[in-house]
């Protein structure tokens, strides 16, 4: 019964860490500036996908 428990927390432990690596997905809004105005050049490409990187 104490191993079952151990083996319960540790793998919750290890999930729980996992959760914060899901992979950006733009929002609709995004999308929507993406193709009414979409990037001119790799450097305002890179420039967009920094600031949505960082803001979360």
């Amino acid at each position: 019964m104490r191993s079952t428990l151990f083996t319960l927390l540790a793998l919750s432990i290890a999930c729980a860490g996992l959760t914060a690596c899901k992979p950006h997905e733009r929002t609709f809004g995004e999308k929507v500036r993406d193709a009414v105005d979409p990037p001119k050049g790799p450097i305002e490409k890179a420039g967009r996908a920094v600031d949505r990187a960082t803001s979360n």
